[in-house]
């Protein structure tokens, strides 16, 4: 009988020291501050402005959409033409505009430009896209960069924004990875 009332204490104990280890802990002051979330910008208008290199005319392609991306409404997309045989200089621009005054989403890319990289994909008559401005690691971001047009034709440009993407990479969505912010494909002509 004394052995079993040792056995029934001994168990009691090791059942209030184990139930008060376990109150203790989910009681405990967490003192961590809980982890800022960035979360997803809304990009309804892209905006392309493409400044010829020797002078003239800048060129606008815009695409926007009030619904935004999620929405059930294509955005509108305008575009200008652009001159054959010609470089430009290319600055991109992203807004929201369900903000009054309409939130600007390219500064907060370029503040965070270690976590963001703009891709061009070019068809037809536009022979290529390079970068202009590099983030401080001196990867390429693609705010600011130049494109060269051919010979008269039908050309697109694709732009992609990718948030997180794999830095350095060979320069293709594919090996970037990351998180697509917005995504829009202009369809041009050179003449």
């Amino acid at each position: 009988m004394i052995k079993r009332n040792t056995i029934l204490k001994n168990i009691k104990k090791v059942s209030l020291i184990a139930f008060s280890s376990i109150a203790l802990i989910s009681c405990s002051d967490d003192d961590d501050a809980p982890e800022e979330q960035n979360e997803e910008e809304v990009i309804t208008t892209v905006i392309v402005k493409l400044t010829p290199e020797a002078g003239g005319t800048a060129v606008t392609l815009m695409s926007k959409d009030d619904d935004g991306a999620d929405g059930p409404n294509a955005p509108v997309i305008t575009v200008e033409n652009l001159a054959a045989n010609t470089i430009y200089n290319g600055t991109i621009t992203l807004l929201n505009e369900t903000e009054s005054p309409a939130e600007d989403i390219t500064l907060e890319v370029a503040e965070e430009d270690d976590d963001h990289q703009f891709f061009y994909a070019v068809s037809g008559a536009i022979s290529n896209t390079e970068y202009t401005d590099m983030d401080e690691d001196g990867n390429p971001v693609g705010i600011t960069f130049t494109l060269s047009t051919t010979d008269a034709g039908a050309a697109t440009l694709g732009v992609t924004l990718r948030h997180e993407p794999k830095k350095p990479n060979d320069g293709t969505l594919t090996d970037a990875g990351g998180a697509t912010d917005v995504e829009q494909t202009f369809s041009v002509t050179v003449e």
